[in-house]
């Protein structure tokens, strides 16, 4: 990006402030009370406060003008505010003009200036600025006609001229007459602008409107306009403004409570009006990105930016903001009223921002502890980051229960902190499982049993925790103040908490034991069979040390297989169905799955390895395409993480998914 497109880039942001700026104050300005005040004050009589009406519709031109102001293309922006720079220094020029005239008359010296110092002085200050004036009103107005902007000369020539001082002051009026005469006939003769602007802006929004529709105008006005960094800019210098004036107002410092107090109650004041509101969303949603990118390049360096992830982009935190703010009507509220809801939606979407953390640094935790990655800094970042995830959701529960009484409502809010802590916990016990298999060399014996223990054990606690909500707001609602919309969320809390999180993890567990007893049922293969039928494991491309042999006769590791029964009862190569032998007797069907032991007859085992092969040979070739990448991709999708050494997949292709 160039200099010039930045510098572009801020100008449209930064000119359209403004006119936001306007919005907010006539939001806020009651035109009726305000003049309520003028009746009851000395202004009463003055013939500008006499006509309330005119006001009224003063007060909706504004609102107009500045709709206009905060839609006009950037290049017509740009030439507005220099033609108000021009007028500003017209003015200026002036008033320079007026103070060197005044003080002439105050000196009443009305000889040659070359012969009084003072006098000299005087107009050597007077001259130089008003030659700094015509400059930038030339500079600024891109022309050469420097005349048409030195009208507030006329005094100082005057004064150099010996002209009476009665005289000066006659000049200085005709020099601002005359200046604004020059204003005016400027306004005549750009009268019908606005009017072809409109004209044209309208034309060319019938025609987007009539081609791509009016979504298609929305998304166009929305990304010239740059309306979520537009109102994040708007809502920091209201925010800025509003810390600056306590601190200009307060000769002591505050203290260490008394900060924390103002930041809420500035926050509170700066989100009254629905302008300063939709700032404050667009902010948070700025600093949750921040916060959420620091965490990946905390966790990652510069490679977590090749692979960003849109799932968290920090709008989340601002829609959870938007919403909770318009449900409880936070706009309408007193300002100590509005700090404190502020506190508890802040620390709702706080603890939304540390669950999106949490889904960051999870599989990047799980993928260090199974792989080979000797890296003691990416290792210590990943754990640092737990423990901080661990630590601070309960830290937060317990400061917010320090100062609200414990209600419903509450429990619900700080109950989402407690559960990112238990997740937290139960990641960093398989990633302490994952570093001791690794730093014992060797392979531990039922891994995959011991991660489904501490997976079931924080998903049971997380289904206790959601529990203790539901019978915490059952109990207030039956003995204390039953309302309509309490028990509502009870009953949602209760059907998607508590119904679902039992009905998923039952089903999980009978998956599980229907897959246990399928492998228990299956023959294992003995060394024999392994060294003849010399093949890795169709699934994870391990070699085989121990397998077992499904009824179509094919090889796998036994542990392989059951995370394949997880998902369907096929088998993995051929897609036939794997039964037990007590489905297998109950259906008839042939006992393939008798596996002849190693001590029978040659001619046995040679017909089960001939089946073996020739299934091998058949499936492996014909399917190895799409069965082996199909058995990839449910493999990387179940609840159970692939462990290295144990049928897991390489070090430079593992994968882990923990839920």
């Amino acid at each position: 990006m160039t200099m010039r497109t930045r510098l572009e880039a801020v100008l449209n942001v930064g000119l359209r402030i403004p006119s936001i700026m306007l919005l907010e104050v006539l939001y806020r300005w009651d035109v009726s009370s305000f003049f309520q005040k003028i009746q009851r004050s000395s202004l009463n009589n003055n013939p500008l406060f006499q006509y309330k009406y005119l006001a009224l519709y003063l007060h909706y031109v504004g609102y107009i003008l500045s709709l206009v102001l905060l839609t006009l293309p950037r290049q017509h922006l740009v030439r507005l505010y220099l033609y108000v720079l021009t007028a500003l220094l017209l003015f200026a020029g002036h008033q320079l003009s007026r103070d060197y005239v005044r003080s002439e008359l105050d000196s009443g010296y009305e000889g040659p200036i070359y012969l009084d110092p003072l006098s000299m002085n005087r107009f050597t200050t007077a001259l130089i600025g008003q030659l700094v004036v015509c400059t930038l009103c030339s500079c600024v107005m891109q022309t050469k006609q420097i005349w048409l902007f030195s009208a507030h000369l006329l005094p100082l020539v005057a004064r150099l001229c010996l002209v009476p001082l009665e005289t000066i002051v006659f000049v200085n009026r005709f020099a601002m007459i005359f200046t604004g005469l020059e204003v005016l006939y400027f306004l005549a003769s750009n009268l019908l602008v606005p009017y072809n602007l409109a004209k044209t802006a309208y034309r060319e929004l019938a025609q987007v409107v009539e081609v791509y529709g009016l979504l298609a105008l929305g998304m166009s006005l929305w990304n010239q306009l740059v309306l979520p960094v537009l109102f994040m800019c708007f809502w920091l210098v209201l925010f800025a403004l509003q810390i600056y004036t306590y601190f200009s107002t307060r000769d002591q410092p505050p203290s260490r409570e008394r900060l924390l107090f103002l930041f809420l109650t500035s926050i509170a004041e700066c989100c009254c009006t629905p302008y300063s509101l939709l700032g404050l969303v667009f902010t948070v949603s700025f600093v949750a990105l921040g916060v959420l990118t620091l965490c990946k390049f905390y966790l990652q360096g510069y490679r977590a930016f090749m692979n960003d992830n849109a799932m968290h982009r920090g709008m989340t935190e601002g829609i959870t903001l938007l919403i909770l703010s318009v449900q409880t009507g936070l706009i309408e509220l007193q300002v100590i009223h509005r700090a404190f809801l502020l506190s508890i939606i802040l620390f709702i979407v706080v603890a939304s921002i540390l669950q999106s953390m949490l889904e960051i640094a999870d599989p990047i935790v799980l993928a260090l502890g199974a792989s080979r990655d000797k890296s003691l800094w990416k290792h210590f970042r990943a754990v640092s980051l737990c423990l901080f995830l661990l630590v601070f959701p309960a830290y937060m529960s317990y400061m917010i229960c320090q100062f609200f009484h414990m209600d419903f409502w509450l429990l619900i809010i700080i109950s989402s902190s407690i559960l990112t802590s238990l997740q937290v916990l139960g990641t960093l016990l398989i990633y302490v499982l994952f570093m001791v298999e690794e730093l014992r060399k060797a392979p531990v014996e039922n891994m995959d049993e011991v991660i489904y223990y501490v997976n079931g054990t924080y998903r049971l606690l997380e289904f206790l925790v959601a529990l203790c909500v539901v019978a915490y707001g059952v109990s207030e609602t039956l003995f204390g103040e039953w309302t309509v919309m309490g028990s509502t969320i009870i009953l949602v809390h209760a059907y998607y908490n508590v119904w679902l999180r039992a009905q998923l993890g039952w089903q999980s567990f009978l998956l599980r034991r229907d897959a246990v007893h399928k492998i228990q049922s299956m023959p294992t293969a003995s060394a024999l069979q392994l060294q003849q039928h010399n093949d890795i494991c169709s699934i994870c491309y391990q070699d085989m040390k121990s397998a077992v042999i499904t009824p179509c006769g094919h090889f796998f590791h036994a542990g392989c297989l059951k995370k394949w029964l997880y998902v369907q009862e096929t088998c993995p190569l051929c897609h036939g169905q794997l039964k037990s032998q007590s489905q297998s007797a109950n259906t008839s069907a042939p006992l393939a799955t008798d596996a002849p032991p190693a001590d029978q007859n040659a001619q046995e085992t040679e017909q089960e390895e001939l089946l073996g092969e020739a299934a091998v040979e058949e499936g492996f070739q014909a399917e190895k395409n799409s069965s082996d990448f199909e058995a990839h991709s449910i493999l990387q999708s179940s609840d159970e993480p692939e462990v290295s050494g144990h049928g897991a997949l390489p070090p430079h292709t593992v994968h882990i998914q923990h839920n």
